[in-house]
């Protein structure tokens, strides 16, 4: 898989695999200057999963908020699931 198929902006909408701790893929807005890029089984680049357990420390916020209006919206159409 290219780097750029795993490559997503902070701001794309969550994937299935998206935690409060982790990311399907790299959200960093300049994977390069990332401390973790490339480091064997943290960055979404190396890893098997593609999953980069080293997300932006913004991540945790916008996972959570995104989370949470997903979950509302259910609420408000009666779709308690």
């Amino acid at each position: 898989m290219k780097s750029n198929d795993i490559r997503f902006k902070l701001s794309d909408k969550l994937n299935k695999l998206d935690t409060e701790n982790q990311t399907y893929g790299c959200r960093h807005s300049n994977p390069d200057i990332c401390g973790n890029c490339y480091v064997e089984n943290v960055c979404a680049f190396t890893s098997n999963d593609n999953i980069c357990k080293r997300p932006p420390a913004t991540w945790k916020k916008r996972f959570l908020s995104e989370k949470n209006d997903n979950v509302n919206k259910k609420i408000i159409k009666g779709d308690k699931k």
